[in-house]
């Protein structure tokens, strides 16, 4: 298992690694003028000449490569100051690095993320593997009939519906806001409940779906059939050989699906207007800011691989076919 696990590591850090160089010579290195991004509109050649000579426009590419290479592993200094590791450089907008302001956003974002999987996996699961377990009765279809409804909304349709019952209609709620657990717990949930149910329940239907077809497999298996021939009860059959064998694709898709959270995070906290990364990659590109949309981009890359090594954990520790290949 610990070889797997470094095998993996590896192989992210590599992916990594090209992901930074794809970054940097799609932006740094295109032809487009990445120093007048930085000095704005009416900017003098000689102010421009100076931003070139502070960004390190002027060196050769290989050395400009380098810098911004280093630079994530080690920091490196801007007229301004020392940018710390892991720096990704410095806002045109805001002047700020990029690393402290997204680390200022992330929270927001991690429990939009990590609180919609939660929600779905434990709802969505659950209610898939009990209507398998119910096959053909009223939970199967009452479960199988509302996540066919579910799945045709949309985080931009639901959202505003969502905010115009609970909050502007009924006063149920108050709007949407982001606040440090560490402060007030029961601010933070209540402020961040209706952003991660709504995001929790686009993908609820998804797994309930995937979790009762991929449960009815399992059952259908001839090791859970020989189980059942020696007498064992369904509910044991159930949860020591059906259950483990039906988180296999449920653990795949996982990994994906949360990855792909980080887009549906864009549209969650504009509809809800919280603060987080996916606002931040649209401020990024609508100031044009290219060394924040690049920090964003990075870290959104490190952020997905993070969780696709989590995901291959998991995925070894229910099949162990899987660390030797």
């Amino acid at each position: 298992m610990f070889q797997f696990i470094i095998r993996r590591t590896v192989g992210a850090l590599v992916t990594l690694f090209l992901i930074g160089a794809a970054t940097f010579f799609l932006f740094v290195a295109a032809p487009s003028d990445y120093a007048s991004l930085a000095c704005g509109k009416d900017c003098s050649p000689a102010r421009l000449e100076d931003i070139r000579q502070a960004l390190g426009l002027n060196l050769p590419i290989h050395q400009q490569f380098w810098d911004f290479m280093s630079g994530i592993v080690m920091g490196r200094d801007y007229p301004t100051g020392h940018c710390s590791a892991p720096c990704l450089g410095q806002s045109f907008y805001s002047g700020d690095m990029v690393w402290s302001t997204i680390m200022d956003r992330f929270p927001t974002t991690l429990t939009l993320t990590a609180g919609g999987a939660v929600v779905f996996v434990i709802v969505g699961v659950g209610a898939g593997m009990i209507a398998a377990y119910r096959r053909g009765t009223l939970i199967d279809k009452v479960a199988t009939g509302v996540s066919m409804v579910l799945s045709s909304f949309q985080i931009y349709v639901l959202g505003p519906i969502v905010l115009l019952i609970f909050v502007y209609s009924t006063g149920w709620m108050d709007n949407p806001q982001y606040h440090p657990i560490t402060e007030d717990p029961w601010t933070w949930f209540t402020g961040m409940l209706l952003p991660v149910l709504v995001m929790a329940t686009i993908f609820t239907a998804q797994y309930t779906r995937m979790a009762r077809s991929s449960m009815i497999e399992q059952l259908a298996e001839e090791h859970v059939r020989t189980a059942r021939a020696k007498g064992m009860s369904n509910k044991y059959v159930f949860f020591r050989y059906a259950w483990r064998g039906s988180m296999i694709p449920i653990v795949t898709v996982l990994g994906i699906d949360i990855s792909a959270m980080l887009g549906g995070a864009v549209v969650t906290e504009i509809t809800f207007s919280l603060q987080g990364i996916g606002r931040l990659a649209v401020d990024g590109a609508v100031h044009k800011d290219l060394p924040l949309t690049m920090g964003v981009m990075l870290f959104g890359a490190f952020f997905i691989l993070i969780v696709n090594i989590l995901t291959d954990i998991a995925y070894a520790y229910i099949d162990p076919r899987v660390r030797l290949s």
